[in-house]
């Protein structure tokens, strides 16, 4: 997962438009420097390529940087940077930023993917594309980096019905729904959201690939678990709405295939350290 060299760009601009005012009133630009991010407390690293690539932008040089996905100790060194002055404290806070935000979603997710796997370790979680508009590059690599998966990153690449959907169908018979979708859609899995047991029966005799239940207990969807096994043991069952660390076990032994969730997009950023010292 590579973010474009367009955002990074962007990023860059945003936070230093026309240069660095105070260092370039202070002439301390051209002194040569070291700086050097740590992780303040336990993390899962995220985005330390792109913080490394902008921090190369800046025209800085990047020795050391740990790679997305790993399990970072507090204290741990994430990335190490040289050069002029000017290049560090113009990328420091950006790159920083970055970083603190990627690991707290790359934090968020491996939570969950944690807690499901400790029942069952075949169950995905799969995060949803509610991530904050124009974030959802970083979000989905972050995502990725704490073990969890992109349920859709846009409307474009996936068939989902939901009952807003069908509401516009003027009571068109489910197979006959169905129907219309394989053809339309032949490569295409059917996911389907229900907000009940029997509308998932309903679904899946008809030919839904995956019923997505939305805001149903853990209970309930082992009960919709059950009914499923019976007749139609093939589909494959999400449980979506209120998924998080403290519930995913829960819905992980209820029999759910795929744990769908916001959660780690309001996971809190993960607190990163930097020093920036002179080398001469």
């Amino acid at each position: 997962m590579i973010i474009a060299d367009s955002d990074l760009d962007r990023w860059l601009a945003e936070d230093v438009p026309y240069g660095d005012l105070t260092t370039h009133a202070l002439g301390i630009g051209a002194r040569p420097g070291r700086m050097v991010f740590r992780a303040r407390g336990a993390m899962v690293a995220a985005a330390t390529e792109e913080a490394a690539r902008l921090i190369a932008k800046a025209g800085a040089r990047v020795n050391d940087a740990m790679p997305s996905g790993i399990a970072a100790e507090a204290g741990a060194v994430l990335l190490v940077a040289e050069g002029a002055a000017a290049a560090l404290l113009a990328s420091w806070k950006v790159a920083q930023t970055l970083m603190e935000a990627a690991s707290g979603i790359a934090s968020g997710a491996r939570a969950i993917v944690d807690a499901a796997g400790a029942v069952n370790p075949d169950v995905v979680v799969a995060c949803t594309r509610k991530a904050v508009p124009g974030t959802r590059a970083l979000a989905v690599k972050a995502i990725l980096a704490g073990g969890a998966v992109p349920h859709r990153v846009g409307l474009s690449e996936t068939v989902l019905v939901f009952p807003e959907h069908r509401a516009f169908l003027d009571g068109e018979a489910v197979e006959a729904m169905m129907g219309r979708l394989r053809r339309a859609c032949p490569e295409k899995k059917i996911v389907v959201e229900v907000n009940s047991i029997d509308d998932a029966v309903e679904m899946a005799i008809a030919g839904a690939d995956v019923v997505q239940l939305e805001k149903l207990a853990p209970d309930a969807v082992a009960h919709a678990a059950a009914r499923l096994r019976e007749v139609a043991p093939h589909v494959r069952m999400a449980a979506a709405g209120g998924v998080n660390a403290a519930n995913a076990a829960q819905y992980a032994g209820a029999g759910a295939h795929i744990l769908v969730t916001s959660a780690p997009y309001l996971a809190p950023p993960r607190d990163v350290a930097v020093s920036i010292l002179p080398t001469s």
